[in-house]
Order: C-alpha cells, then structure tokens, then sequence
C-alpha cells in the first residue's frame, strides 16, 4: 500500500496598510516620508502579521479625487513625492529585517485609463515610480487597477487598453514585476451611472485583458489579485468563479488575494437588485454632477445601499448566505483555491483589507484588537482547509481511501 505524508502547506498572512490611514500623524510623516513605513511595519509585527501589502497613492495634496468622496480613503504609506532612492530602499529594508515583517508587494490603486489626458499621465507617471520602488525593496508584483476610460464603452476600453495600459505593462516586464489587477468595479468612483467603472471586473474581461497582453508578448506580468467581496457584490461565488478559469484554460491568472468579505443586506437588494441604487442618491445636484467631495461619496450608494465590507471574523457565520453568495465563506474559498487554482501556496500571501466601515477606527489602541483578530481568524481558517486539502487531497487518495461527502459544487444554482 502506498503511503503519503500529511505535509498541509499554508499562506502567509498580510495586512494592506491602508487599514490604518494615519498611523504616522502627517505632520510627522510629511518631513519624513519613510518614518511611515517603519512603523506600519512595526504596528504589523504587533498584530501577528507575516508581512504588509504597502499603499503607495498620490499624496492627498495631488489626488484628483479627494478623500472624501471615497468610500474606502486610499493610503501613500509609502509616499513617492521625493525620489524613492537606494539609501530609502536601505532604510525601509533595514526595518523589514527588524520587524521580522516581509513586504508582500506594493499597491497603488487608481484609474489608469482616466478619459482626461494629463489626469491620466500623471497617474501612468506615478506608477512607474512605483514600479521603480518595487525594484529597489526587491518585491515581486505591484497591485492596483485597470480603470475604466469614462466617455468610451466597454469594448472601446478594450483598444484603449491595448493603447494606453500594455505600455504599463511593457514597463513592469522591464523590471522583472507582475502587474496584479485587483477586480473591484469601482461603482460609485465616479457620478454617472455605470456601475463598472473598472474594466478588469470579471473573468470575462480577464481572459479578454489577457489575450491582448499575449499579442504584445506581456502575458505573464498580467496577473488579479482576487478579492472575494466583489464577486459576492456581483452575485458570483468564489468556487464557480474559479472552475470557470479552469475550464477556460486561466487557472494561472490569480496570484494573489485580498481578504475582504462582502455581507448582502436583503433589504437593499429588495429595493435595487444588484445594480444598487441608481436614482435619488444625492450625487447630482440641480441637474448636474455636484462638486462638493461629501456629495460626490453619495455616489457610493451604488454599493453600499446593496452590501457591506466584511473585516473576515467580523460577521457572524450565516451557512444560508454562504449558500446563497450573499457573504464569503471562507473555508470553501480557501479550499477552492488549492483545488482550482494554479498557485505556489508558500508564497502566495493572503492580505486582509479593512474596509469594515463600524470598525474602521483609526486609533491605534481600538485598531490592534480588531485588526489583530482578523488575521488571527484568516490564519486558521488557511490552516484548516490546508488541513483538509491534505488530507483530501493526498493523504486519503494514496491509500485508496474514499473521502466522504459531497462538497460545494460550481455552477449550481
């Protein structure tokens, strides 16, 4: 009889430092840029974190979308208004070493395909600094957005990415980076009416993003950075989007996962279905799109008057949501992923997203817990499924033994 070891193979577990907007008071950090780091990544080794997910953005003082009319404020933890140089790189490595905190990768989340030129450049600009940092702290990958050109469809954002962003992309292969789309929609990123407003949304549009990238030799810097909580936004669960990159021939493309849960609130989705809120919000004002950033945020109901971001452990386990994808079931993600997918489990990191708006306090002292129990929960949820895919998966099939049940399937309705 042949026999097989019981070896579960786990994630690292990570945290975007953009959970935490203000850990450095700015008139501390504005002097200092990189002060910033070096305490996140202190904060993170308090928390029990195995590494960072960095946010880099454009310092609110360039931003052409203010705060405020955010749903979720973006974080320039690592600030690049200075060149980023070799005696920063330096600096932010000698922290790393001291924190025990691993960089998983950089972020900059923003709309590469803005329909205005110069918005545009600057952006393109600030994300081959970005690309540039990556090199310097040794990082594979920098996460962040395609974007959607505003005033062209859907299938003109196909040329327009084939003009504007494999460019990017050319740039990234140059450096020896992946570009990692993260495939949130972005609904309420802008005043008018489309909820997609980030092109890389769904599978769909991967495989037609990718396709592209192949024709200009850039395949392998395009890779997602998969987040559950906008597929439960969008009525997919996680195991059937999986098969379906599978059965396509695109279990390659995620490498890398934010851990954020979405919780469906029945009454919203009674009142808007998954479109959310599409009239009354409060984003235009006397026939037009308002000015004002707290009126612009309203826009945001597109989602929020739909669902909630769910901090993983933060909502109580519902198995009728999990089986109506009206919230993340863990367990099964983390289970799907080995079985579907083409990953190297060792050094694929899980990072978790705060964008739990309740417990998204930004002191340090009320954070720590949160926080702190959020990656506690990820961690052993990854433990367990690496356990039962272990044993599923290897230990049970070399010795001829059945395993027992069914399971969640994809694709049933």
């Amino acid at each position: 009889m042949s026999r097989r070891g019981f070896e579960p193979r786990f994630m690292p577990i990570g945290v975007l430092t953009a959970a935490f907007q203000e850990l450095t008071p700015r008139e501390k950090r504005d002097p200092d840029p990189d002060l910033a780091v070096e305490e996140w990544l202190d904060f993170a080794a308090s928390l029990g974190a195995d590494s960072i997910q960095l946010s880099a953005a454009l310092h609110p003082d360039e931003a052409d979308i203010p705060a405020e009319a955010m749903l979720d404020p973006v974080a320039n933890t690592l600030d690049l208004r200075a060149p980023f140089t070799k005696e920063r790189a330096s600096r932010v490595e000698a922290a790393v070493k001291g924190s025990g905190v691993t960089l998983a990768d950089l972020a900059y989340f923003d709309n590469m395909l803005h329909e205005d030129p110069a918005t545009r450049r600057k952006k393109h600009e600030f994300m081959l600094r970005v690309f540039d940092a990556a090199v310097l702290l040794g990082v594979p990958a920098v996460c962040g957005f395609v974007g959607r050109n505003g005033a062209l469809s859907m299938d003109q954002n196909l040329d327009d990415f084939e003009a504007s962003f494999v460019p990017l992309l050319q740039e990234a292969k140059a450096r020896g980076l992946e570009l990692r789309i993260e495939q949130c929609p972005m609904p309420g990123w802008t005043t008018g009416d489309s909820f997609h407003n980030n092109i890389a949304y769904t599978p769909g549009t991967w495989i037609a993003l990718h396709r592209i990238c192949e024709r200009h030799g850039v395949g392998d810097q395009l890779r997602i950075h998969y987040d559950p909580s906008h597929a439960i936004l969008m009525g997919q669960d996680t195991r059937s989007l999986f098969q379906y990159l599978r059965d396509e021939g695109y279990p390659f493309l995620i490498s890398g996962f934010h851990v954020k849960g979405q919780v469906v609130d029945p009454k919203g989705l009674a009142a808007w279905g998954y479109g959310g809120q599409t009239v009354e919000r409060g984003d235009w004002v006397e026939g037009r799109p308002s000015t004002r950033p707290e009126d612009q945020a309203k826009a945001w109901k597109k989602q929020s008057e739909l669902a909630e971001h769910e901090l993983p452990g933060t909502a109580r386990h519902d198995p009728l949501a999990y089986l109506t994808n009206r919230s993340v079931d863990w367990l099964d993600h983390q289970l799907a992923a080995r079985e579907l997918l083409d990953i190297d489990v060792a050094n694929t990191p899980l990072i978790v997203e705060h964008e739990y708006s309740p417990a998204r306090v930004q002191d340090r002292a009320a954070l720590a817990p949160i926080l702190g129990g959020s990656l506690a929960f990820v961690r052993h949820i990854d433990r367990a499924a690496a356990s039962m895919f272990a044993l599923q998966a290897e230990v049970l099939p070399a010795q001829g033994i059945p395993v027992q049940g069914v399971g969640r399937e994809p694709y049933r309705s």
